[in-house]
């Protein structure tokens, strides 16, 4: 039945070394001179720092607003303006405008120095539905299989994650199923090199058929974890949505049961696009997690709101900086907390 997977048979490639003549492999894969400083900080430290630039998004706007004066509809209505200006989206705004009037009401609240802490709660409520960390089940293999459109971090991602696998004494395969883009291929290599972790990768072959045999490699020899990159789509690409969904049922077919974890990586910096993406992969794959990349580098953060409302699918992980232990589970706490605390 899978004969023409055969045809594509892979094997396993390695580099010895990065390509000295592709930067931007090199780049997504450097270390940071002060990750060893860094990683003595505590997580909302360094979640403040990461997310810094939609802490002062909010932060000089709310600063203001709940500053003191009476609670009133001008009070609402700016609130509301700075809401959106941090990418919650409509729908959610007016979820947490609800929930705090309410609040008001109920606890008569009159000035707007009580606003912050009822704002951080109804947030926090909204948000922590998502905190529900990955769990590593006993399956030998745990399939992992990532999507995602072209830019999102998925290949970074994988890397990261793999070093975090790690880190918690588990065994790792990567499957470099994105077989349209070489730099993919690549960069997963210099990550597996890097990391000491094997890559299954193929030139040309088809993305079925290098996961199907990195998956049937792991449950030959009882490794932890495969990690299935998969070409990057856009989501309105229905015959593209349609090929990655037969990925996942030839993933299934190579491991009953699997992949355990269908995994969405999102840039943050895509804002509302995000949401998007979520419902089109969601449709499409079933998606069971996210992967939330490069909150550092955006004023957008509070697209995870927006997620929450639309369709609250666990956040697994969010990235916050450059580094390798950059990639953190979510913490609806934590998050709240470096979004508002100076």
């Amino acid at each position: 039945m899978f004969d023409f997977l055969k045809k594509n048979k892979t094997t396993a490639q390695q580099t010895s070394q990065a390509p000295s003549t592709a930067p931007e492999l090199a780049a997504s894969v450097a270390l940071s001179s002060t990750a060893t400083v860094e990683a003595k900080a505590s997580l909302t430290d360094r979640l403040k720092k990461g997310l810094s630039k939609t802490r002062q998004q909010l932060g000089s706007q709310l600063g203001s607003l709940f500053g003191g004066g009476k609670i009133d509809a001008d009070t609402y209505e700016d609130l509301e303006s700075i809401l959106l200006t941090a990418d919650l989206g409509v729908n959610a705004t007016q979820k947490l405008l609800d929930a705090l009037k309410a609040r008001v009401r109920k606890e008569r609240l009159d000035d707007t120095t009580t606003l912050k802490a009822a704002l951080k709660s109804e947030l926090h409520a909204l948000l922590a539905p998502l905190e529900k960390p990955l769990a590593i089940a006993s399956n030998t293999p745990f399939v992992i299989m990532l999507a995602g459109v072209n830019g999102a971090g998925k290949t970074t991602s994988i890397g990261k994650l793999a070093k975090l696998f790690q880190s918690q004494g588990k065994s790792v395969l990567i499957a470099a199923g994105d077989t349209f883009r070489a730099a993919a291929r690549e960069q997963l290599q210099v990550w597996g090199e890097r990391n000491n972790v094997h890559v299954i990768a193929s030139e040309g072959a088809d993305s079925a058929a290098v996961i199907f045999d990195a998956v049937q490699s792991a449950v030959a020899k009882k490794i932890d974890v495969v990690i299935a990159d998969t070409a990057g789509r856009l989501p309105t690409q229905i015959h593209l949505m349609e090929e990655i969904a037969k990925v996942k049922r030839v993933i299934n077919k190579a491991y009953p049961g699997a992949p355990h974890e269908v995994m969405l990586v999102l840039d943050a910096n895509t804002g509302q696009n995000a949401v998007s993406q979520v419902k089109a992969f969601d449709d499409a794959l079933g998606v069971t997690g996210l992967v939330l990349s490069k909150l550092d580098g955006t004023a957008k953060g509070g697209v995870i709101a927006a997620i929450a409302d639309a369709r609250p699918i666990p956040i697994r992980y969010i990235g916050i900086g450059e580094a390798i232990d950059d990639l953190r589970p979510f913490s609806a706490t934590a998050f709240v907390d470096a979004l508002f605390d100076e």
